[in-house]
């Protein structure tokens, strides 16, 4: 019997549906999926061809009659039937194709977004195949992912760097206290480092390269601090004066200056969110510290950065990546959580 048939007991699940990864965690599981949100459809047919690791890798690359869609932009849907597809295609993999599978879903989603987009997301939930759909702020989900004690009144800052949104909230008693979002984060530091190539060596590079100089090399360091890195990475490309294609040498410490203004904002957030906490909460977040969540903590530098910015020690959770999708679990497990829950539709 294969490993999703035997689940008896609950086959309800978290989704992190991300701008640039969605994860998926199983409830009595643990995450079963993590895969980049991308869908590859045929043009012709307007099927499916790929979803996902083997969609990501055609972006830039797809034949005419294919087009690779990441199809959540800044944290919301932007091609409402490409999510669909992708959700229903993940959402297949994980229960083995099982078609009588109609689980409660719940759903991380940033703070900042509309009714509207709200409602995007639950109508693909519900296109998806989900009977109940629960929406979770994604800052809320990623503190309770990381560890933080978020049922108890003490102020916790979470500090949530995703694809498309970065989302920095004050936490205390299962609520959120203040917040902060800004649809900075991930892509806007992968389009930093594509453009400085375009503007300063005249050279076009594909979303996934530039991912990957960022992935591999990026850094930051304390605003005002100069350190000279000679180190040298080679970067090919299409020279836009030819036309042809080219081998730049890129310095590694010009990757740092590339993405230094998109890091300035999301500092910039976190000191916006800092002014208006409340003092008592203030307080203990001095003794707590900051938590660091998303792929975006993982960029390197970024926890000492924001440290040397506050005067707050500020720590990275210990699989930021994970935390949203984390967090969704623990909430469809533990009914004490149910007030962090921001919106409820019972479909079928």
């Amino acid at each position: 019997m294969g490993f999703f048939k035997r689940l008896t007991l609950s086959r309800d699940i978290g989704i992190d549906l991300g701008t640039a990864n969605t994860l998926i965690y199983i409830s009595g599981k643990g995450i079963v999926l993590e895969e980049p949100s991308v869908v590859a459809i045929d043009s012709k047919t307007e099927e499916p061809r790929a979803v996902g690791r083997e969609a990501k890798c055609l972006l830039g690359k797809a034949p005419e009659n294919i087009q690779a869609i990441r199809p959540l932009k800044n944290g919301v849907i932007a091609d409402f039937d490409a999510t669909e597809i992708m959700l229903k295609e993940f959402i297949r993999q994980v229960y083995e194709g099982n078609p009588l599978v109609h689980p409660r879903m719940v759903i991380g989603i940033p703070s900042g977004v509309t009714k509207v987009e709200r409602r995007a997301v639950m109508e693909a939930a519900a296109q998806a195949g989900a009977r109940e759909v629960d929406l979770i702020e994604e800052p809320l989900a990623a503190a309770i992912g990381a560890g933080l004690p978020v049922t108890e009144p003490i102020g916790n800052l979470i500090v949530d760097i995703g694809g498309g949104t970065t989302e920095v909230a004050v936490i205390s008693s299962q609520g959120k206290v203040v917040s902060e979002s800004i649809r900075i984060a991930g892509d806007e530091l992968t389009w930093s480092i594509a453009n400085y190539l375009k503007h300063t060596y005249k050279l076009a590079i594909g979303e996934n390269t530039a991912e990957n100089l960022k992935i591999k090399l990026a850094s930051v360091h304390p605003i005002g601090k100069v350190e000279q890195d000679q180190s040298t990475v080679e970067v090919r490309g299409l020279h836009l004066v030819s036309g042809l294609p080219r081998t730049v040498t890129l310095k590694v410490v010009e990757i740092r200056e590339a993405i230094l203004d998109p890091v300035k904002k999301i500092v910039e957030a976190v000191k916006i969110t800092l002014e208006q906490t409340p003092p008592d909460l203030a307080a203990d977040i001095i003794d707590r510290g900051i938590m660091l969540a998303g792929g975006g903590a993982n960029l390197k530098g970024l926890d000492a950065l924001i440290s040397h910015e506050t005067g707050i020690v500020t720590h990275i959770a210990p699989e930021p990546l994970k935390c949203v999708a984390l967090g969704t679990g623990r909430v469809l497990e533990d009914k004490t959580l149910d007030k962090v829950l921001s919106d409820r539709s019972q479909l079928i």
